[in-house]
């Protein structure tokens, strides 16, 4: 039998099986926030991937599919991860360890401390909350907003803030942004 051609069948049953999907997730990742990541992930893989499906009565151990394979690309992704990131510490190690110093730290682009004002509030929230260094989930409790929304607006933010910087700073913003002399436009 086919699946219907409606969204409706499917969304509800996407919608019984969540509560059962995360949990298996969760039992294969230690993380809670990336087990809702990956079930999201296979929500919207199962949705486009709907029409494909010719039986409706392996619609359940189809989803299972489509999440053990999402586990299975997060493991890949965490290993292709942390590889590169072995391979960056090597890299530094061999070149002497360019870590910027506190002296370094502090001669922070003046721009920069311009431009965040500039932003959305929300983004300028998050990105003041990053510069000080403050734990997440006080800083999503004090915004009212869950800590996957914090991700999101942590990345929306950091995506902004580096086009505006290029916008701003274009040769320093590239190269590094100590000493430079640029200044936003208001």
């Amino acid at each position: 039998m086919p699946v219907p051609t409606t969204p409706e069948p499917l969304e509800q049953h996407l919608l019984r099986e969540r509560g059962r999907l995360l949990a298996f997730i969760r039992s294969k990742l230690d993380d809670p926030e990336l087990a809702e990541d990956v079930l999201q992930e296979s929500l919207l893989r199962a949705l486009r991937s709907a029409p494909d499906l010719q039986d409706e009565e392996k619609l359940t151990s189809w989803l299972y599919q489509i999440v053990r394979n999402a586990i299975t690309d997060t493991y890949r992704r965490r290993a292709t991860f942390r590889g590169a990131l072995d391979r960056y510490a090597a890299e530094a190690d061999a070149a002497g360890g360019d870590v910027p110093s506190p002296d370094d730290e502090a001669q922070l682009c003046a721009c920069l401390l311009e431009i965040v004002p500039t932003m959305k509030p929300e983004y300028a929230a998050v990105l003041e909350a990053d510069l000080a260094e403050r734990d997440s989930g006080t800083l999503a409790e004090r915004l009212g907003i869950t800590r996957n929304n914090l991700k999101v607006r942590r990345h929306r933010a950091h995506h902004q803030l580096r086009e505006r910087l290029e916008q701003v700073c274009r040769v320093c913003a590239t190269h590094g942004c100590l000493d430079c002399s640029c200044r936003p436009a208001r």
